[in-house]
């Protein structure tokens, strides 16, 4: 069995880089197909699957890797309830949302968890 990776962003991408290279990061390790990545956004964090990133920091890792992440078959999960999801609009990918009971039992599940 593969190890796994859920990476988790917190971060706002309006203001600051990190969703943006954690979206990188995920694809690069993805791409090996040596361990099973997840990304889990949370909180303004979900702004990170706009359609429109123009205004991001390092707008071009969102429209670039994001769709790497598709191609994987797996959804981009991101915390139920949370503002940011009805600030969203289209999306640029598809995304499901869990609760934070689902989100924890995932972490607890994974090899390794990196949180940007």
């Amino acid at each position: 069995m593969k190890p796994s990776l859920l990476i988790v962003v917190e971060s706002d991408p309006r203001t600051s880089g990190r969703p943006a290279e954690a979206i990188r990061v995920a694809a690069g390790i993805g791409t090996w197909k040596k361990v099973e990545v997840r990304l889990h956004l949370r909180g303004a964090a979900i702004l990170s699957l706009a359609e429109y990133s123009d205004e991001w920091i390092d707008e071009d890792n969102f429209s670039r890797y994001l769709p790497i992440l598709k191609e994987w078959g797996w959804p981009v999960t991101v915390q139920q309830g949370a503002a940011a999801v009805a600030e969203l609009g289209e999306p640029l990918i598809p995304f499901e949302e869990i609760s934070d009971a689902q989100w924890a039992a995932m972490a607890a599940r994974a090899t390794y968890v990196f949180r940007f």
